[in-house]
């Protein structure tokens, strides 16, 4: 089943990460789950975007045109997808200078169950308020962090004290992806004429 360790990462994250460590799946697998979880902040974005609008603050509220909301929704299902993916491969490289060897699958499945919350947090967005969907976002943040440390040492068998500074490395390479990714968006946005919004 795709989605067989999602309610364990929330209900016992350890014992899940021992489960995960214990029966990898494939590659596909992983893949597969992240293919599915991104549907979520993805179809959300564009069903707020075109049909709810946004409110920001006491201003009017916001929406974009269908074609935009469906452009900026394919956009960032792939771009989710292209991420973790890229963080995998971050992951794996990162993991040599550690003395770590893991696999490609092992890579994906920290990346994509790490991941995990911060695509669930797209459910906040069926409530289109700015503070609602930033608090939201910052629980997300906080538990695939949580995720991260408390999977490496597992995952990766290393020592919790290695652990902590690979994972606060993979973290702040993390950061960095993010920030490469959100300029690459608004570059992108920018070549192709930008949002077109309706009142």
């Amino acid at each position: 089943m795709i989605l067989n360790h999602l309610i364990g990462i929330y209900t016992h994250p350890r014992e899940e990460w021992q489960t995960i460590d214990t029966k990898h799946e494939t590659y596909f697998y992983a893949l597969t789950h992240i293919a599915f979880i991104a549907l979520i902040p993805s179809l959300v974005a564009y069903y707020s975007s075109a049909h709810t609008g946004w409110s920001i603050g006491a201003g009017d509220v916001i929406r974009l045109s269908e074609n935009t909301a469906i452009m900026m929704g394919i956009g960032m299902y792939f771009g989710l997808i292209g991420g973790v993916v890229a963080l995998a491969v971050l992951i794996h490289e990162l993991a040599k200078a550690f003395d770590a060897t893991p696999t490609y699958t092992q890579s994906l499945e920290l990346a994509a169950y790490t991941a995990t919350p911060l695509f669930m947090v797209g459910f906040a967005g069926l409530y289109p308020e700015l503070w609602v969907v930033m608090t939201a976002l910052l629980v997300g943040i906080s538990y695939s962090v949580y995720l991260l440390y408390s999977g490496v040492p597992i995952l990766m068998h290393m020592p919790e004290d290695k652990g902590f500074i690979y994972s606060s490395s993979v973290v702040t390479c993390g950061l960095v992806l993010l920030v490469i990714l959100m300029t690459g968006s608004v570059l992108l946005w920018g070549v192709t004429g930008g949002p077109v919004f309706v009142h």
